[in-house]
């Protein structure tokens, strides 16, 4: 198993800016995809099981995801300056480009050529989403968990958001806060 220690790090807070500068800005509907590819299999900064931890810890806190997780990620190296600083990175830069982008919206939207191009851009993000979830279900494997109990988990959690309709909060407490105790009874030495 690979020390974390052992492992790259950002080299500095402009770094770390500078990194999630570029990642939000490749990021056009959907950068979680992004943002996996890059932390976990060319930067290194993270292992693909810490990412799934992170991510689903970014994902239970209020704001937007990946926001979340950068925060986090930029905390985990150089505590509160860190967090800072990855959050500019992934906020300042994109949000002058939407800024940009919504005043050219504007003008346009009444092109049917805009509305069928903003369709095949929900399209592709879309398959960004399902790719990423596929490709971090790998790190299932090694969760305490048996796999169809945690597939289960993840069925019921489709069902009561999708179907039942029922607030996030309470799904991801009732069914989140189940899977936690059963995953703390497993590992409880």
């Amino acid at each position: 198993m690979e020390n974390r220690a052992d492992r790259p790090r950002p080299a500095s807070l402009a770094d770390l800016f500078i990194s999630f500068t570029l990642l939000a800005l490749q990021g056009f509907g959907g950068v979680v995809a992004v943002v996996q590819r890059e932390l976990v299999e060319r930067k290194r900064w993270l292992t693909q099981e810490e990412f799934l931890e992170e991510w689903s810890v970014a994902q239970s806190m209020p704001g937007p995801n990946v926001v979340n997780l950068s925060m986090m990620i930029g905390a985990r190296y150089f505590g509160l300056p860190g967090a800072l600083a990855a959050m500019g990175g992934m906020l300042l830069i994109p949000l002058l480009v939407a800024l940009g982008l919504a005043s050219l919206y504007g003008e346009f939207s009444r092109y049917p050529q805009v509305a069928g191009a903003l369709r095949g851009m929900a399209a592709v993000a879309a398959g960004l989403i399902a790719a990423t979830g596929v490709k971090l279900a790998a790190a299932l494997k090694s969760h305490p968990l048996p796999l169809p109990l945690t597939l289960g988990f993840a069925l019921l959690g489709l069902i009561f958001m999708a179907l039942l309709h029922l607030p996030m909060l309470a799904t991801l407490i009732g069914i989140g806060g189940l899977s936690c105790v059963l995953t703390y009874r497993r590992l409880k030495p």
